[in-house]
């Protein structure tokens, strides 16, 4: 029987307005978290956008939307939002200071009972499990960009990771509706962004190096694979302070050091300029009308 019924969000940023969001829909009480007010007011409005999406693409009913916006509390008081967890999810930012920073701070106010998990994207448990405080209790469940579409919950334990909450973890993934992806051992990019990342790099590799546009680099993507979005869109949609960040930290491994180069080029052309794509409205494309979404951007 599911014993997780209370649910803590740490970060009300894109994944982790989604996880919260998707978790209470399914019945989960959920309180988002973030150290800033900013945070908790950006989490708000992304929620107010996913009912209108739930109500109108995915079927939900106006009782749905209310139940689920009934399951959903806010605060920047770390201890409050812990105190009956019997999860938590964490996406705060993508360094490790940060993160270590975070766990410090989570273990010391969170009860005995509570199940810590990360939804770093490029980092594996074993990189900060000393800071939590509990190695058993603590292990890796990350989710994909657009979790109700992409629906994968790549679950990924460290050695001390116990057994039963693993299996605690794979059910609760299942239980929002998630496909449990079972990570055997601990990779950096799990199967997701070990895909992903590659296509990444290479695309911001062929725009930096001046061999072609982003447009064309999408619309070569999109026609020959047959998909919505191409790999620019994609990292607007993922936020380009994301992107960085994965660049920066992978970049400090020896296999990965030319996303280095890619890392500084994601700074200065676009994160300095505030350019961080879907939040701020402007990235590599214009929003909330894109030019990908054009119904002739593939013939233009």
């Amino acid at each position: 029987m599911m014993k997780i019924k209370n649910v803590m969000i740490a970060g009300g940023g894109t994944l982790g307005s989604q996880i919260a969001w998707q978790t209470a829909f399914q019945g989960f009480n959920v309180t988002v978290y973030d150290a800033f007010e900013k945070g908790l007011e950006s989490a708000k409005k992304f929620h107010q956008q996913y009912a209108e999406l739930f109500k109108n693409q995915r079927g939900a009913t106006d009782k749905e939307i209310e139940d689920t916006m009934g399951r959903l509390s806010y605060t920047t008081d770390l201890a409050d939002a812990v105190k009956d967890a019997d999860l938590v999810s964490e996406s705060v930012p993508e360094t490790i200071t940060i993160k270590k920073s975070f766990y410090n701070s989570l273990a010391a106010v969170a009860p005995e009972k509570t199940i810590f998990t990360t939804n770093s994207s490029s980092m594996v448990p074993s990189q900060f499990v000393d800071e939590t405080g509990r190695p058993a209790k603590f292990l890796a469940l990350h989710f994909a960009n657009g979790i109700w579409d992409a629906n994968i919950g790549e679950v990924m334990g460290h050695p001390a990771t116990d057994k039963a909450v693993f299996d605690e973890v794979v059910e609760f993934a299942r239980a929002i509706g998630m496909v449990p992806i079972i990570i055997k051992k601990e990779h950096p990019g799990y199967v997701i962004n070990s895909l992903l990342i590659p296509l990444l790099a290479a695309a911001s590799g062929l725009l930096a190096t001046g061999v072609s546009d982003h447009e064309s680099i999408d619309k070569t993507w999109m026609i020959s694979f047959g998909t919505d979005k191409g790999p620019f869109a994609v990292m607007d949609m993922v936020g380009l302070e994301t992107v960085y960040h994965v660049f920066a930290g992978l970049a400090e491994q020896p296999k990965y050091k030319d996303l280095a180069d890619l890392a500084a080029f994601i700074k200065v052309n676009y994160l300095d300029k505030n350019r961080l794509g879907v939040k701020t409205g402007l990235g590599f494309y214009k929003y909330p009308n894109p030019a990908y979404s054009d119904s002739n951007f593939l013939i233009k």
